[in-house]
């Protein structure tokens, strides 16, 4: 069934079965929003969860598997040597490599973020980081690094742990020649500036290619970052295109 339509809130759980729930719920809604909106490349990108009571292990879409077909029973849970210790699915071994060292190195992250998607990978050749064009990409401005040393697919440890270096302690980075990689303290989050980024590439791209883009100066890109760019923001933006979803898939949410 699709949730009430009430005033969100971050939630709060009483039991570590209940977060564990949430999260995977939100982490197979992000997985079906990211197959609408188009972010799928055969079996190209990946989500990722933190399982709320083993810290070191978290939770992702299995190899091969469409994004839009993707429900909560279907996803692994992996340890931190990389193995699948529930599901029944290979692992995308990129997947356990990027986001592996990402949850080891930031222990403030639930989620990550990493997918193919068409405007974020054309905006990657360029290595540069994304300018506050727009209100949106506001959310970016100085909370975003660029990975400029593409090596080919990320199958090694050593580029894993170079990748979350280089995303520091920021919400995003650009992998060059790659696409866009996203974290956030919820699913939601991750997911959010994932689609968010997105679209500034996109508006980016498209303003230069029409002329010469006027930037939003320094300040007011600071003050509109601190609106726009907040943990709680990422959030609350997430949470229309949830209850959509849902609403419109609700197998989505079978166990």
């Amino acid at each position: 069934m699709a949730p009430d339509l009430v005033p969100p809130h971050v939630p709060a759980f009483t039991t570590v079965e209940d977060e564990r729930r949430h999260r995977k719920q939100r982490l197979a809604a992000a997985m079906r929003l990211f197959g609408h909106f188009g972010f799928d490349e055969g079996a190209a990108g990946h989500i990722t969860a933190r399982d709320p009571e083993h810290g070191d292990h978290f939770w992702v879409n299995p190899l091969g598997m469409n994004f839009k077909q993707i429900k909560v029973k279907d996803l692994l849970l992996v340890n931190e040597q990389g193995d699948v210790v529930e599901g029944s699915w290979p692992l995308n071994t990129a997947a356990f490599v990027i986001h592996g060292h990402i949850h080891a190195a930031r222990p403030d992250v639930v989620a990550a973020a990493h997918a193919h998607s068409i405007h974020g990978k054309a905006w990657s050749i360029l290595r540069r980081p994304l300018d506050p064009l727009t209100q949106d990409a506001c959310a970016f401005h100085g909370d975003h690094a660029v990975f400029d040393d593409y090596t080919g697919v990320v199958l090694e440890a050593e580029e894993g742990k170079r990748i979350a270096a280089s995303l520091g302690d920021c919400k995003a980075a650009i992998l060059a020649n790659h696409g866009l990689l996203t974290v956030g303290h919820s699913v939601d989050e991750a997911a959010w500036w994932f689609i968010t980024m997105e679209r500034s590439c996109q508006a980016q791209l498209l303003a230069e290619a029409a002329g010469t883009p006027v930037r939003i100066d320094a300040e007011q890109a600071e003050k509109t970052a601190a609106t726009v760019g907040s943990h709680q923001a990422g959030w609350r933006q997430f949470q229309p295109l949830y209850s959509w979803i849902v609403e419109q898939q609700p197998d989505l949410l079978e166990e």
